[in-house]
């Protein structure tokens, strides 16, 4: 196995993309995922991959769809007013089913906002983002070591189903510095051979690789070929943990860091006799809404903390259905939910939600 070493969560990724077999990088600097870029400009021409710092987001998104369209694995990092700008190139990328493989280190909004951690991505990330009918599988880590695993795995379903992932984590899992290990490495030539990529017709007919279709009907044919693709990551992955749920009789839903604030607030709710559990969505799409609504069938109510006013709260309310209450708490704008919080929430909650 291999040795672990101290990694700070962007340099972390950055490194896992290129275990997973990833040579091309087009970004764009922007706080709190800065040394994302700055580790890829150093390793990847390491590795005889490319960096390139575009001019603009906008550039850095079609300059992924270029390099996906030939069959690469490629990577673009941002944060939240960053990713807004690359949406456009997303949804194109999306449109033409291409893998790629996009991270999002959120920060405090809207507009430029401010540097901070934050979670209020949520709805771009989970609810398209871009314009017309596409969705993003979305993999939210809650340690360093979780961003470098789902990193490589993102690789591997974005392959899968020739479409964009994105892996989502707040600013705190971009700064914060743990010990990692990489348990593999892929190299770009051991890959399976993309036949559907752009990548010179030398005896075969050409590929195309297109988003635009005139025709409407051939639009919607191609959009219902796409929502057959996401109902198929809605039944293979779903991806979530827990916390102390199988005795409890409430539970706090939460992901990403604040799911570590929370695991603490149960901790010290549980020393006062209160069975509370954690429910960890870990692919925020597809979200994993069978667990939520089987707990809600023997729980007595819910929780749901976020780094933002009340996101992924919406998801939570339509799996468990009107079946329990629902409760909310959050921070927002770079400001983050203490134990003692979130302990508070779980000894007001009872007679209904908001």
């Amino acid at each position: 196995m291999a040795e672990k070493v101290l990694m700070k969560g962007n340099e972390a990724i950055a490194e896992a993309a290129i275990k997973a077999g990833c040579r091309y990088f087009f970004g764009y600097p922007i706080t709190p995922q800065n040394e994302l870029p700055e580790y890829m400009s150093r390793r990847l021409p390491e590795v005889g991959g490319v960096f390139l710092q575009a001019e603009s987001e906008v550039a850095a998104s079609n300059m992924v769809y270029g390099a996906a369209g030939a069959g690469a694995r490629v990577l673009t990092s941002s944060s939240s007013p960053g990713i807004s700008l690359k949406m456009e190139g997303i949804s194109y990328i999306a449109g033409a089913e291409l893998p790629a493989v996009i991270v999002n280190i959120m920060r405090g909004g809207p507009g430029l906002g401010g540097i901070q951690s934050s979670q209020a991505d949520y709805f771009q990330a989970t609810k398209g983002g871009g314009h017309g009918d596409f969705r993003l599988c979305v993999l939210a880590p809650s340690t360093v070591q979780e961003a470098v695993d789902l990193t490589m795995e993102a690789f591997e379903i974005a392959d899968r189903y020739r479409n964009p992932v994105m892996v989502l984590g707040d600013g705190i899992i971009g700064q914060m510095m743990e010990p990692v290990q990489f348990n593999k490495e892929i190299d770009p030539a051991d890959l399976p051979k993309k036949e559907w990529a752009t990548d010179g017709a030398r005896g075969r007919p050409r590929n195309i690789i297109n988003s635009l279709a005139l025709d409407p009907q051939d639009l919607e044919n191609h959009n219902l070929v796409l929502k057959a693709k996401y109902e198929q990551m809605k039944e293979q992955e779903v991806r979530y943990a827990t916390y102390l749920l199988d005795d409890a009789d409430r539970a706090i839903v939460a992901y990403g860091t604040t799911a570590r604030i929370a695991t603490s607030a149960i901790e010290m709710a549980r020393e006062q006799g209160i069975r509370v559990g954690l429910i960890r969505p870990i692919s925020l799409f597809p979200f994993p809404e069978k667990v939520i609504a089987e707990a809600a069938n023997r729980l007595d109510s819910f929780l749901t903390v976020e780094m933002s006013l009340g996101q992924m709260v919406e998801d939570v309310r339509l799996a468990v259905n009107g079946k329990k209450p629902v409760f909310f708490y959050g921070r927002t704008a770079g400001m983050v939910p203490s134990p003692e919080e979130i302990l508070e929430q779980i000894i007001l909650m009872g007679g209904g939600g908001e």
